[in-house]
Protein backbone atom coordinates (compact mmCIF):
# COMPACT_ATOMS: atom_id res chain seq x y z
CA UNK A 1 0.00 0.00 0.00
CA UNK A 2 1.27 3.64 -1.04
CA UNK A 3 0.65 6.02 2.21
CA UNK A 4 0.41 9.75 1.98
CA UNK A 5 0.48 11.62 4.64
CA UNK A 6 -2.05 15.48 4.13
CA UNK A 7 -1.73 18.45 6.21
CA UNK A 8 -5.55 18.94 6.78
CA UNK A 9 -7.19 21.69 8.36
CA UNK A 10 -4.68 22.43 11.11
CA UNK A 11 -2.12 23.31 8.85
CA UNK A 12 -2.57 27.02 9.41
CA UNK A 13 -2.80 26.68 13.07
CA UNK A 14 0.64 25.57 13.26
CA UNK A 15 2.08 28.37 11.61
CA UNK A 16 5.19 29.94 11.28
CA UNK A 17 6.30 26.17 11.60
CA UNK A 18 4.27 25.04 8.58
CA UNK A 19 5.73 28.00 6.51
CA UNK A 20 8.75 25.90 5.29
CA UNK A 21 7.35 22.25 6.01
CA UNK A 22 4.25 20.12 5.83
CA UNK A 23 2.57 19.23 9.41
CA UNK A 24 3.99 15.90 8.61
CA UNK A 25 7.50 17.33 9.16
CA UNK A 26 6.64 18.32 12.61
CA UNK A 27 8.96 17.50 15.90
CA UNK A 28 7.31 15.88 19.09
CA UNK A 29 8.20 13.41 21.08
CA UNK A 30 11.64 12.37 19.76
CA UNK A 31 10.94 12.00 15.75
CA UNK A 32 9.11 14.03 13.34
CA UNK A 33 5.62 12.84 12.76
CA UNK A 34 6.58 11.42 9.42
CA UNK A 35 9.49 9.54 11.11
CA UNK A 36 6.66 8.24 13.64
CA UNK A 37 4.36 7.04 11.14
CA UNK A 38 6.92 5.61 8.77
CA UNK A 39 8.35 3.19 11.69
CA UNK A 40 4.75 1.82 12.54
CA UNK A 41 3.88 1.42 8.97
CA UNK A 42 7.09 -0.20 8.02
CA UNK A 43 6.94 2.19 5.00
CA UNK A 44 8.39 5.48 3.54
CA UNK A 45 5.84 8.01 2.82
CA UNK A 46 5.12 10.99 0.76
CA UNK A 47 3.01 14.31 1.08
CA UNK A 48 0.14 16.44 0.14
CA UNK A 49 0.77 19.91 1.36
CA UNK A 50 1.07 23.15 -0.22
CA UNK A 51 1.79 23.71 -3.98
CA UNK A 52 4.85 26.24 -2.94
CA UNK A 53 6.16 23.55 -0.70
CA UNK A 54 5.53 20.67 -3.32
CA UNK A 55 8.92 20.49 -4.79
CA UNK A 56 11.04 19.65 -1.68
CA UNK A 57 8.05 17.18 -0.44
CA UNK A 58 6.82 15.96 -3.36
CA UNK A 59 3.50 13.55 -3.61
CA UNK A 60 3.88 9.76 -4.86
CA UNK A 61 0.63 8.66 -5.86
CA UNK A 62 -0.25 4.80 -6.96
CA UNK A 63 -3.18 2.83 -8.50
CA UNK A 64 -4.33 2.60 -4.52
CA UNK A 65 -3.22 4.76 -2.06
CA UNK A 66 -4.19 5.40 1.75
CA UNK A 67 -4.49 8.93 2.67
CA UNK A 68 -3.19 9.64 6.31
CA UNK A 69 -4.25 13.32 8.60
CA UNK A 70 -0.70 14.33 9.38
CA UNK A 71 -1.93 16.09 12.39
CA UNK A 72 -2.38 12.87 14.14
CA UNK A 73 -0.19 10.71 16.25
CA UNK A 74 0.22 6.77 15.32
CA UNK A 75 -0.40 3.73 17.48
CA UNK A 76 -0.50 0.18 17.42
CA UNK A 77 -4.64 0.28 16.97
CA UNK A 78 -4.77 3.45 14.79
CA UNK A 79 -1.93 1.22 12.78
CA UNK A 80 -3.90 -1.70 12.70
CA UNK A 81 -6.88 -0.09 11.19
CA UNK A 82 -5.22 2.10 8.95
CA UNK A 83 -3.90 -1.10 7.72
CA UNK A 84 -6.96 -3.22 7.28
CA UNK A 85 -8.76 0.33 5.26
CA UNK A 86 -10.41 -0.77 2.01
CA UNK A 87 -12.16 0.52 -1.17
CA UNK A 88 -14.55 3.72 0.39
CA UNK A 89 -13.46 3.19 4.19
CA UNK A 90 -12.68 5.98 5.90
CA UNK A 91 -11.14 6.27 9.55
CA UNK A 92 -12.56 8.95 11.59
CA UNK A 93 -12.75 11.00 15.22
CA UNK A 94 -16.11 12.42 15.63
CA UNK A 95 -16.35 14.38 12.76
CA UNK A 96 -12.67 14.35 11.41
CA UNK A 97 -10.81 12.52 9.28
CA UNK A 98 -8.12 10.49 10.23
CA UNK A 99 -7.25 8.02 7.13
CA UNK A 100 -9.06 7.29 3.70
CA UNK A 101 -8.61 4.64 1.08
CA UNK A 102 -8.65 6.49 -1.96
CA UNK A 103 -7.63 5.55 -6.25
CA UNK A 104 -5.25 7.29 -8.35
CA UNK A 105 -8.63 7.23 -10.93
CA UNK A 106 -10.56 9.44 -8.22
CA UNK A 107 -10.91 12.61 -9.15
CA UNK A 108 -12.95 13.93 -6.13
CA UNK A 109 -13.59 12.11 -2.33
CA UNK A 110 -16.86 11.99 -1.33
CA UNK A 111 -16.94 10.66 2.13
CA UNK A 112 -20.81 10.56 2.40
CA UNK A 113 -20.15 7.50 -0.28
CA UNK A 114 -17.74 6.29 2.19
CA UNK A 115 -17.94 3.49 4.69
CA UNK A 116 -17.36 5.64 7.99
CA UNK A 117 -15.08 3.67 10.86
CA UNK A 118 -15.45 5.14 14.42
CA UNK A 119 -12.01 5.47 15.95
CA UNK A 120 -13.27 5.81 19.51
CA UNK A 121 -9.80 5.33 21.39
CA UNK A 122 -7.76 8.17 22.43
CA UNK A 123 -4.61 9.54 20.01
CA UNK A 124 -2.79 12.64 20.32
CA UNK A 125 -3.39 15.37 17.96
CA UNK A 126 -0.99 18.32 17.48
CA UNK A 127 -3.32 20.96 16.09
CA UNK A 128 -2.12 24.06 17.84
CA UNK A 129 1.49 25.44 17.97
CA UNK A 130 1.71 25.27 21.59
CA UNK A 131 0.39 21.63 21.07
CA UNK A 132 4.07 20.65 20.31
CA UNK A 133 5.35 21.53 23.88
CA UNK A 134 1.92 20.54 25.83
CA UNK A 135 1.44 17.39 24.18
CA UNK A 136 5.42 16.84 24.11
CA UNK A 137 5.70 14.68 27.26
CA UNK A 138 3.06 11.85 25.86
CA UNK A 139 5.13 11.77 22.20
CA UNK A 140 8.35 11.35 24.10
CA UNK A 141 7.00 8.55 25.99
CA UNK A 142 5.40 7.37 23.48
CA UNK A 143 8.35 7.33 21.24
CA UNK A 144 10.84 5.59 23.78
CA UNK A 145 9.19 2.95 23.83
CA UNK A 146 8.57 2.58 19.98
CA UNK A 147 12.57 3.22 19.26
CA UNK A 148 13.92 0.69 22.26
CA UNK A 149 11.99 -2.26 21.94
CA UNK A 150 13.71 -5.05 22.66
CA UNK A 151 16.88 -2.83 21.71
CA UNK A 152 20.20 -2.49 24.20
CA UNK A 153 21.00 0.73 25.61
CA UNK A 154 25.05 1.57 25.37
CA UNK A 155 26.44 1.31 28.99
CA UNK A 156 26.00 4.48 31.68
CA UNK A 157 29.26 5.82 32.41
CA UNK A 158 29.72 5.75 35.64
CA UNK A 159 30.88 8.94 36.31
CA UNK A 160 26.43 9.68 35.80
CA UNK A 161 24.43 10.18 38.76
CA UNK A 162 21.44 8.56 37.30
CA UNK A 163 18.32 7.95 38.83
CA UNK A 164 15.58 5.20 37.47
CA UNK A 165 18.35 4.61 34.87
CA UNK A 166 15.94 1.61 33.63
CA UNK A 167 14.18 4.52 31.90
CA UNK A 168 17.74 5.90 30.14
CA UNK A 169 18.70 5.01 26.83
CA UNK A 170 22.30 5.71 25.50
CA UNK A 171 22.42 4.79 21.51
CA UNK A 172 26.12 4.42 20.41
CA UNK A 173 28.95 7.45 19.84
CA UNK A 174 26.84 9.39 22.73
CA UNK A 175 29.09 11.35 25.36
CA UNK A 176 28.36 12.08 28.53
CA UNK A 177 30.07 12.08 31.61
CA UNK A 178 29.71 13.77 35.69
CA UNK A 179 26.19 15.04 34.57
CA UNK A 180 22.90 13.66 36.48
CA UNK A 181 20.19 11.95 34.60
CA UNK A 182 16.97 11.54 36.53
CA UNK A 183 13.78 9.61 34.65
CA UNK A 184 11.61 9.58 37.85
CA UNK A 185 9.02 11.30 35.89
CA UNK A 186 9.88 10.11 32.25
CA UNK A 187 11.98 8.53 30.30
CA UNK A 188 15.86 10.05 29.34
CA UNK A 189 16.81 9.52 25.21
CA UNK A 190 20.57 10.23 24.21
CA UNK A 191 20.75 10.05 20.70
CA UNK A 192 23.50 8.50 18.56
CA UNK A 193 27.11 10.69 19.00
CA UNK A 194 25.33 13.38 20.85
CA UNK A 195 27.17 14.98 24.02
CA UNK A 196 25.71 16.02 27.28
CA UNK A 197 28.86 17.92 28.91
CA UNK A 198 29.77 17.72 32.52
CA UNK A 199 27.86 19.53 35.06
CA UNK A 200 24.59 19.30 33.49
CA UNK A 201 21.44 18.38 35.35
CA UNK A 202 18.60 16.75 33.27
CA UNK A 203 15.46 15.78 34.52
CA UNK A 204 13.04 13.50 32.04
CA UNK A 205 10.99 13.14 30.10
CA UNK A 206 14.08 14.33 27.57
CA UNK A 207 15.02 13.25 24.24
CA UNK A 208 18.45 14.84 23.27
CA UNK A 209 18.75 13.88 19.57
CA UNK A 210 21.48 12.56 17.00
CA UNK A 211 24.67 14.80 17.00
CA UNK A 212 22.67 17.08 19.20
CA UNK A 213 24.91 19.16 22.85
CA UNK A 214 24.04 20.11 25.94
CA UNK A 215 26.47 22.75 27.09
CA UNK A 216 28.58 22.63 30.27
CA UNK A 217 26.08 22.78 33.35
CA UNK A 218 23.47 23.50 31.94
CA UNK A 219 20.19 22.69 33.73
CA UNK A 220 16.90 21.31 31.69
CA UNK A 221 13.83 20.34 32.67
CA UNK A 222 11.35 17.89 31.12
CA UNK A 223 9.35 17.60 28.74
CA UNK A 224 11.79 18.59 26.37
CA UNK A 225 13.15 17.72 22.98
CA UNK A 226 16.61 18.77 21.88
CA UNK A 227 16.68 18.18 17.81
CA UNK A 228 19.42 16.63 15.91
CA UNK A 229 22.73 18.82 15.57
CA UNK A 230 21.58 21.45 18.08
CA UNK A 231 23.26 23.58 20.87
CA UNK A 232 21.39 24.35 24.59
CA UNK A 233 22.75 26.05 27.21
CA UNK A 234 21.23 27.89 30.52
CA UNK A 235 18.33 27.00 31.55
CA UNK A 236 15.01 24.65 29.77
CA UNK A 237 11.88 23.56 30.61
CA UNK A 238 9.01 22.47 28.64
CA UNK A 239 10.61 23.22 24.96
CA UNK A 240 11.15 21.55 21.35
CA UNK A 241 13.87 22.68 19.09
CA UNK A 242 13.45 21.42 15.90
CA UNK A 243 17.07 20.73 14.76
CA UNK A 244 20.08 22.71 13.49
CA UNK A 245 19.49 25.21 16.21
CA UNK A 246 21.70 26.96 18.87
CA UNK A 247 20.54 28.48 22.24
CA UNK A 248 24.45 27.94 23.60
CA UNK A 249 24.84 30.35 26.32
CA UNK A 250 23.16 31.27 29.45
CA UNK A 251 19.41 32.19 29.98
CA UNK A 252 15.96 31.12 29.70
CA UNK A 253 13.61 29.02 27.38
CA UNK A 254 10.55 27.74 28.83
CA UNK A 255 7.50 26.08 27.14
CA UNK A 256 8.34 27.25 24.03
CA UNK A 257 8.92 25.86 20.32
CA UNK A 258 12.22 26.89 17.82
CA UNK A 259 12.35 25.69 14.33
CA UNK A 260 15.47 24.81 12.17
CA UNK A 261 18.34 27.06 11.98
CA UNK A 262 17.17 29.39 14.62
CA UNK A 263 20.28 31.02 17.32
CA UNK A 264 19.21 32.88 20.66
CA UNK A 265 22.07 35.21 21.53
CA UNK A 266 23.72 35.22 24.81
CA UNK A 267 21.83 35.39 27.82
CA UNK A 268 18.38 35.78 25.84
CA UNK A 269 15.42 35.02 27.99
CA UNK A 270 11.47 34.44 27.69
CA UNK A 271 8.49 34.81 29.99
CA UNK A 272 6.40 31.74 29.87
CA UNK A 273 3.81 33.11 33.12
CA UNK A 274 2.12 36.71 32.84
CA UNK A 275 2.60 38.89 35.97
CA UNK A 276 -1.16 38.62 36.74
CA UNK A 277 -1.18 34.56 35.82
CA UNK A 278 -3.77 35.04 33.39
CA UNK A 279 -4.12 32.98 30.20
CA UNK A 280 -1.80 33.80 27.34
CA UNK A 281 -3.08 34.68 24.01
CA UNK A 282 -1.20 34.19 20.78
CA UNK A 283 -1.17 35.92 17.33
CA UNK A 284 -3.01 33.46 15.02
CA UNK A 285 -2.27 33.47 11.44
CA UNK A 286 -5.86 33.00 10.58
CA UNK A 287 -7.69 35.38 12.14
CA UNK A 288 -5.13 38.04 12.10
CA UNK A 289 -5.21 38.67 15.95
CA UNK A 290 -3.93 37.06 18.96
CA UNK A 291 -6.18 34.16 20.39
CA UNK A 292 -6.85 32.24 23.51
CA UNK A 293 -4.82 29.37 24.24
CA UNK A 294 -5.94 28.28 27.63
CA UNK A 295 -2.82 28.08 28.99
CA UNK A 296 -1.04 29.77 31.65
CA UNK A 297 2.73 29.13 30.90
CA UNK A 298 3.60 30.08 27.00
CA UNK A 299 6.81 31.27 26.46
CA UNK A 300 8.08 31.90 22.68
CA UNK A 301 7.38 30.72 19.13
CA UNK A 302 9.95 30.76 16.51
CA UNK A 303 9.94 30.04 13.14
CA UNK A 304 13.12 28.92 11.10
CA UNK A 305 16.25 31.03 10.17
CA UNK A 306 15.31 33.14 12.97
CA UNK A 307 17.76 34.97 15.01
CA UNK A 308 17.71 37.26 17.84
CA UNK A 309 21.04 39.13 19.81
CA UNK A 310 22.47 39.23 23.26
CA UNK A 311 20.21 40.48 26.29
CA UNK A 312 17.10 39.26 24.11
CA UNK A 313 13.84 39.80 25.98
CA UNK A 314 10.60 38.00 24.54
CA UNK A 315 7.33 38.77 26.37
CA UNK A 316 5.23 35.51 27.47
CA UNK A 317 3.64 34.39 24.50
CA UNK A 318 5.85 35.67 21.66
CA UNK A 319 5.06 34.36 18.02
CA UNK A 320 8.53 34.85 15.82
CA UNK A 321 7.91 34.56 12.40
CA UNK A 322 10.39 33.01 9.51
CA UNK A 323 13.66 34.89 8.89
CA UNK A 324 13.48 37.32 11.73
CA UNK A 325 16.37 38.82 12.92
CA UNK A 326 15.80 40.82 16.56
CA UNK A 327 18.02 42.41 18.63
CA UNK A 328 18.36 45.86 21.10
CA UNK A 329 17.41 46.43 24.94
CA UNK A 330 13.97 46.15 25.82
CA UNK A 331 10.89 43.70 24.76
CA UNK A 332 10.08 43.91 21.41
CA UNK A 333 5.94 43.18 20.74
CA UNK A 334 4.76 39.74 20.69
CA UNK A 335 3.77 38.97 17.05
CA UNK A 336 7.20 39.41 15.07
CA UNK A 337 6.28 39.15 11.19
CA UNK A 338 8.51 37.06 9.05
CA UNK A 339 11.48 39.10 7.67
CA UNK A 340 11.98 41.48 10.35
CA UNK A 341 14.93 43.45 10.97
CA UNK A 342 15.02 45.40 14.81
CA UNK A 343 13.43 45.26 17.95
CA UNK A 344 11.62 47.36 20.61
CA UNK A 345 12.23 50.50 18.73
CA UNK A 346 10.77 49.43 15.62
CA UNK A 347 11.29 46.92 12.72
CA UNK A 348 12.18 47.49 8.63
CA UNK A 349 11.86 44.95 5.88
CA UNK A 350 15.01 42.09 6.50
CA UNK A 351 15.59 41.76 2.25
CA UNK A 352 15.64 38.21 1.20
CA UNK A 353 19.27 38.97 -0.51
CA UNK A 354 20.60 39.69 2.75
CA UNK A 355 18.39 36.50 4.66
CA UNK A 356 19.29 34.35 1.77
CA UNK A 357 23.45 35.03 2.25
CA UNK A 358 23.24 34.49 6.07
CA UNK A 359 20.96 31.22 5.22
CA UNK A 360 23.64 30.05 2.76
CA UNK A 361 26.52 30.40 5.58
CA UNK A 362 25.25 29.21 8.54
CA UNK A 363 23.71 25.91 6.61
CA UNK A 364 27.12 24.98 5.22
CA UNK A 365 28.90 25.20 8.58
CA UNK A 366 26.39 22.04 8.92
CA UNK A 367 27.82 20.75 5.56
CA UNK A 368 23.83 21.39 4.42
CA UNK A 369 23.47 23.14 0.84
CA UNK A 370 21.26 26.49 0.51
CA UNK A 371 19.11 24.81 -2.28
CA UNK A 372 17.11 27.17 -4.88
CA UNK A 373 14.25 24.87 -3.40
CA UNK A 374 15.10 26.64 -0.03
CA UNK A 375 15.22 29.96 -1.61
CA UNK A 376 11.97 29.57 -3.56
CA UNK A 377 10.13 28.67 -0.27
CA UNK A 378 11.43 31.66 1.44
CA UNK A 379 10.95 34.06 -1.21
CA UNK A 380 7.41 32.70 -0.97
CA UNK A 381 6.84 33.43 2.33
CA UNK A 382 8.27 36.33 2.23
CA UNK A 383 5.57 37.70 -0.20
CA UNK A 384 2.46 35.81 1.89
CA UNK A 385 3.90 37.53 4.77
CA UNK A 386 3.96 41.01 3.68
CA UNK A 387 1.26 42.32 4.84
CA UNK A 388 1.71 41.55 8.43
CA UNK A 389 4.93 43.89 8.12
CA UNK A 390 2.87 46.74 6.93
CA UNK A 391 0.78 46.91 10.03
Amino acid sequence: MNYILFDGPSRNNLLPFTYTRPVADIRIGILTIREKWELYLGSTTTTVTEGYLSDKYPMVEMEQNVMINASYLPNEELVTMIKDLGENQAIFKDEDVIAFFTKESQEEIDFDAYEAIEYSESVLKVENTWDIFSKNGDAIQDDFELITNNRQSQPIPATVNTMHAESVFIEEGASLNFVTLNASNGPIYIGKDAEIMEGSVIRGPFALCEHATVKMASKIYGPTTIGPHSKVGGEVTNSVIFGYSNKGHDGFLGNSVLGEWCNLGADTNNSNLKNNYAEVRLWDYQTEGFAKTGLQFCGLMMGDHSKCGINTMFNTGTVVGVSANIFGSGFPRNFVPSFSWGGSSGFTTYLTKKAFEVAEVVMSRRDIEFTAQDAAILEHVFEETKKFRKA
